[in-house]
């Protein structure tokens, strides 16, 4: 688990949150080290960790990279397969890093871009939850929930411009979630391709620093009407 992982920040002697990064097809944990160290700095309490994935799919031709499932020859149908098949992996490898840094699923943030935000967002499907917070940067469900997971805050940020992953894969998972009663945010920047953009990161840090679950925010409510 840490031999392709890059340890950003370890606090100690014990940390108070955890937050993954998820890199993308055909790249590694190299890619999302700039969003974590700006993660730590903001948030140095928390054990911050880009993470990488070995497997033994072919490779798309497009680097030497890593990725959770292959995408030779990808389609609709075939992905839920290769998600599910990939999944058990990534659930031990969220458990791998949880229990390194001494926290559970409520003090843990899911942040992926594309394939590492599809991985994050199906495992939103769980009936147990890996996290409390899942960030899924130009990815998409691999298919569309049908419950919506209570304990867990989906933020989905995308690029108007993205032509790798169209937006409209968020706003639809968006609406469906909030027909279902979810806790989710959206933002759909324009000008923005298929990349993890400074102005996404700016995003995870307002909304790691300041979003209140709508399940909070309602017992909140209760105790103070006028709140």
């Amino acid at each position: 688990m840490t031999q392709h992982a890059h340890i950003i920040q370890q606090p100690q002697p014990k940390a108070a949150q955890l937050i993954l990064l998820f890199h993308g097809a055909d790249s590694d944990a190299q890619a999302m080290r700039p969003m974590g160290e700006r993660l730590a700095i903001e948030f140095p309490k928390a054990m911050v960790v880009a993470v990488a994935v070995v497997t033994t799919n072919p490779s798309s031709g497009m680097s030497e990279g890593f990725q959770w499932f292959s995408e030779v020859g990808l389609t609709e149908e075939n992905q839920v397969t290769r998600v599910a098949e990939a999944m058990p992996a990534f659930e031990a490898c969220v458990a791998h890093w949880q229990q390194q840094a001494g926290v559970d699923a409520s003090a843990t943030a899911l942040i992926g871009f594309a394939q590492g935000a599809t991985m994050a967002l199906e495992s939103t499907k769980r009936a147990a939850a890996l996290a409390s917070r899942v960030f899924a940067i130009s990815g998409r469900f691999a298919t569309l929930p049908d419950t919506a997971a209570e304990a867990i805050t989906i933020h989905f940020l995308h690029g108007k411009a993205d032509t790798v992953m169209g937006y409209r894969h968020a706003v639809e998972a968006a609406h469906r979630l909030r027909d279902l009663g979810a806790d989710i945010t959206a933002e759909v920047l324009p000008f923005i391709g298929h990349e993890i953009h400074p102005d996404f990161v700016d995003l995870v840090v307002v909304k790691l620093s300041t979003h209140l679950h709508q399940r909070l925010w309602a017992e909140a409510l209760k105790v103070d009407p006028q709140a």
